[in-house]
């Protein structure tokens, strides 16, 4: 399984919305949570999810 996953450019946007020095621990998260609920990318949907699940 490859650590990268891809992001759609809404998603990147709204990550860049979060304060830089949290932002590779929430990228993380996002990403975990994406790989575990078998999300092949990151889109806007998965990163809500990741936000109500996470603050």
């Amino acid at each position: 399984m490859s650590n990268s996953i891809e992001w759609t450019p809404e998603a990147k946007a709204r990550l860049k919305e979060i304060p830089f020095f949290v932002r590779p621990a929430a990228r993380k998260k996002i990403e975990k949570l994406a790989q575990e609920s078998g999300a092949t990318q990151i889109t806007i949907e998965v990163y809500e999810q990741a936000k109500k699940k996470f603050g």
